[in-house]
């Protein structure tokens, strides 16, 4: 149990560093620049992923899977959780309507998604515990 939320804690600031990075650019090229709502959160997410792997394999997750293995996985996970992400944008998107603070909160919503969607793929396969010795 301890061991359970050390690693959702470890997810957690992991994740607010990746999402600092992925936010700053959608909202900069979304309402900022009034880039295409999807392109921006592509771009932004982009932007996040190599920080995301990094920081999920070395601190989170503390795997000793060889990078290429893990990376691959994260890579495929990732655009699952992008792909969930994008349904929950254009149906938040079509829920709320427009208008820039309407765009903001359709991009949070799609980011939650992402987030849970991520952290299951992760811990299940692609940074999966080692079995006990």
């Amino acid at each position: 149990m301890r061991e359970g939320a050390l690693l959702l804690g470890r997810f957690g600031v992991a994740g607010l560093v990746n999402t600092a990075v992925g936010f700053a650019v959608i909202v900069m090229l979304d309402p900022g620049l009034h880039a295409p709502p999807a392109l921006a959160n592509a771009l932004g997410y982009g932007a996040g992923m190599g920080v995301g792997f990094l920081l999920n394999r070395a601190f989170v997750f503390r795997s000793r899977t060889g990078l290429a293995a893990s990376g691959g996985r994260y890579a495929i996970a990732a655009l699952g959780a992008f792909a969930l992400n994008q349904a929950v944008l254009r149906a938040a998107g079509l829920i709320l309507g427009g208008g820039a603070l309407a765009h903001v909160a359709a991009q949070l919503a799609a980011m939650a998604a992402y987030t849970a969607a991520l952290f299951m793929l992760c811990r299940l396969w692609v940074f999966p515990p080692l079995p006990a010795a």
